[in-house]
């Protein structure tokens, strides 16, 4: 199949049946009777800095039961407009400053006015959109989940996205070099994991193979927002073991544009493998108009490890991307284009005769985000995703291409958020997926595949004050097209039920219920050949079933002044799992194994707490566990994280910053029958910083002291640990403004 056939096939079935769907979910929506109450009140107030008590600009403004957030004007001002009458937290938050949360009473028909001042600190409240679809805190949500903001990510980049989320509660880095990093999660990785930028996925091949990464520009990120446990109901089968999600500016969240020009700018410098990058953009908005453009580069060379320099480590990465939107009082569009092109290099495996391998990847991608405000008596919004990614790379072995690959992928999520009918509130829609994946060469995989996917989903809140209830359910339908093969249909339900209820004040219990679906992947199904990238010859098999888990979360919360924290503990239990499974054979060098499925479970807990000793010093502690077993036997599976602590100081005065921590981390001997145990280590890290803000800007200059003790130690889910260790001391400069 060539890949004009390849692309005629973009706009078959599924597209045209989604939509047929979506406008009678439309249709019937709009049959709904109009609700009726008590006349809505408003909610006006500023917000200003409490150093200086300067206005501030750009604060987010939540009002947390209703999940409505505006941003302030230049002179500090907000307003809320339509408040049902009643009693509610509001909570302004915005990058390093420390959360302001109040109570406010809205009268009907009247006016409430709620001044708020934010100020310089360690902590702060954390933010998400990707748990429940709607912006809301994270004592709020339901599920386990941990986000980091811009400034926070600053110092964090690198090439690839498992790097700069390493050090996270529960995730880990799976890699075969620094340019292949991608985020494993509660010991789930591949396309167990999924992960997105804007609420869309992001094309790329990084969940097939060891050695392929996912490059992600971070230092365009508003915010990264890690969602730990099950995510299906939302986003699909593939996030069975949790979301990464990119969300990439204000304007995707708050639907709104604003007047004059926002921007920022990250500069980086770093030793031990000269490590170079930088990156800016910038907003620009008129009326009901907004221009947005960014660009970054990042190059790192080999790295030094205590043992030695690891050659072909090198990387290299840039990022260009530019959008445009139009924002009415009904609704809004935006429309952005993003292209990234770079090369990273594979280190080099002794018993593999190939020699050094270098990967070179060039993405393209067209996004679509688009609202529709109260399309009918029901409905508060209708929003619409829509993406379609160009993923290509070529791999070089001693300067010659052995294989190419492609992926194009049409990618849509459609959703109507629910106005509340008493105490129930939810959202519901369609999503569907359009891919095309083709490689060539003489290390060809698989055969060229086309794959369609359509699903249809409903989530909903049910408030039994002070209990909160969430359930729902999502169907899911897949279908793979081998060309020279036999197509393959699956066809699964998904369905949760959860629970949140406060505790004490400030803090909140939550547990959850749920059975996911998740089909065979592309490559368990299809791969036959040599993989260098997983050090195997591997054999899927086209009969696979889909796998079934049954998972349970429990997580305790506390968002108070002296204390701020989380227990998760989880328990999943997953019928015909699939994994890799050794013959005993050898090929090409490699060993020979086949996908195969078998009963596992995974048991594990995470923790994270900052205590506040005095003052603007804190306390931070964290842990994670995983155990995970294929029930017969019982068996370890393969590269499963080993258990990991943290112990750490976050000490402020006025806009300077530091913190010392030292990460310790458990030998793994649990081990699959293919792999070798690591040892335990410790290794320390410094962070220095120096912030300074204004109604306007924010400066932060930060430096990063890594692996202070030069400490030779081994990632035990990298997959060429046994040859590689992590990179030794070294240290990082970045700089960071904001203007707002």
């Amino acid at each position: 199949m060539g890949w004009r056939r390849a692309r005629s096939h973009l706009g078959g079935w599924g597209i045209t049946r989604s939509f047929r769907l979506l406008a009678f979910s439309v249709a019937f929506v709009l049959g709904e009777p109009a609700l009726t109450g008590q006349p809505p009140g408003v909610l006006r107030g500023t917000a200003r800095l409490q150093e200086t008590n300067e206005p501030l600009h750009g604060v987010s403004v939540l009002i947390v039961k209703l999940g409505r957030t505006v941003q302030t004007a230049p002179d500090g001002s907000y307003e809320f407009r339509d408040v049902p009458p009643g009693t509610y937290e509001v909570l302004a938050h915005m990058h390093l400053l420390a959360d302001e949360r109040r109570t406010v009473e809205v009268p009907p028909g009247g006016v409430a006015v709620l001044d708020l001042q934010l100020r310089l600190a360690p902590v702060h409240q954390e933010i998400t959109v990707t748990a429940s679809g709607r912006e809301q805190t994270t004592l709020e949500a339901f599920q386990s989940v941990a986000t980091l903001g811009q400034l926070e990510l600053a110092p964090r980049l690198a090439a690839s996205l498992g790097e700069a989320l390493a050090d996270q509660g529960g995730v880990a880095k799976r890699s075969s070099g620094p340019g292949t990093s991608r985020p494993v999660i509660r010991g789930f990785d591949g396309d167990r994991v999924l992960i997105l930028q804007d609420g869309l996925p992001t094309g790329t091949l990084s969940s097939q193979s060891g050695d392929h990464g996912e490059p992600v520009d971070l230092s365009a990120a508003e915010r990264v927002e890690v969602v730990r446990g099950p995510a299906t109901l939302l986003y699909g089968p593939n996030a069975i073991g949790g979301v990464v999600n990119v969300v990439s500016g204000h304007h995707l969240v708050h639907q709104h544009p604003h007047e004059g020009v926002r921007g920022y700018w990250n500069a980086s410098a770093g030793t031990n493998n000269r490590h170079v990058g930088g990156g800016a953009g910038f907003e620009f908005g008129r009326r009901d108009w907004l221009l947005s453009g960014s660009g970054s580069g990042l190059r790192t060379g080999d790295y030094r490890a205590p043992s030695g320099t690891v050659n072909n480590s090198a990387t290299r990465a840039a990022h260009t991307a530019a959008g445009v939107g139009r924002y009415r009082e009904r609704g809004f569009f935006r429309l952005d284009y993003g292209l990234g092109d770079g090369r990273y290099g594979i280190p080099e495996v002794p018993f593999l005769d190939a020699g050094p391998v270098d990967i070179r990847w060039q993405h393209h991608s067209l996004r679509f985000h688009g609202s529709l405000r109260q399309p009918g008596a029901a409905l508060a919004e209708f929003r619409l995703y829509a993406a379609y990614t160009d993923w290509r790379h070529s791999e070089l072995t001693q300067g010659e291409t052995s294989l190419r690959a492609a992926n194009r992928q049409l990618s849509y999520r459609g959703v109507w958020e629910q106005r509340p009918a008493g105490r129930v509130s939810g959202r519901f829609g369609i999503s569907g997926v359009r891919r095309a994946y083709r490689t060539e060469g003489g290390q060809r995989l698989a055969p060229p595949v086309r794959q369609d996917g359509l699903a249809g989903f409903v989530v909903e809140e049910l408030s039994l004050e002070p209990v909160q209830v969430q359930f729902g359910a999502r169907l899911d339908a897949m279908r793979y097209h081998p060309e020279g093969r036999s197509n393959r249909w699956f066809t699964g339900l998904s369905a949760s039920v959860a629970v949140r209820a406060p505790l004490w004040d400030n803090g909140a219990v939550a547990a959850s219920y749920n059975h996911s679906f998740r089909p065979p992947a592309l490559e368990e199904l299809y791969n036959d050949g040599p993989h260098p990238g997983h050090l195997t010859f591997e054999i899927g098999d086209p009969r696979l079933k889909a796998e079934r888990n049954n998972g349970v979360d429990l997580t305790m919360r506390h968002v108070g002044n002296r204390l701020r924290g989380d227990v998760s503990l989880f328990y999943y239990r997953i019928s015909g799992f699939i994994f890799l499974a050794p013959t005993g054979q050898f090929r090409h060098g490699l060993v020979e194994a086949r996908y195969r499925q078998g009963a596992s479970r995974y048991t594990g807990a995470e923790a994270r707490t900052a205590v506040r000793l005095g003052g603007e010093v804190w306390l931070k502690l964290g842990m994670d566990v995983v155990d995970a077993q294929l029930r017969a036997g019982p068996s370890p599976l393969p590269r499963i994280p080993p258990a990991r602590g943290k112990i750490g100081l976050d000490v402020h005065v006025g806009g300077f910053g530091i913190e010392p921590e030292v990460v310790l981390t458990n030998a793994q001997r649990q081990t699959f029958s293919t792999e070798t145990p690591t040892a335990g280590y410790a290794v320390c890290n410094l962070s220095a910083a120096y912030t300074r803000a204004s109604s306007r800007r924010l400066h932060r200059f930060t430096f990063t002291l890594f692996n202070a003790a030069d400490r030779l130690y081994r990632n035990h889910v990298s997959l060429i640990k046994d040859f590689t260790p992590e990179i030794g001391r070294g240290v990082r400069f970045t700089y960071a403004l904001r203007v707002f």
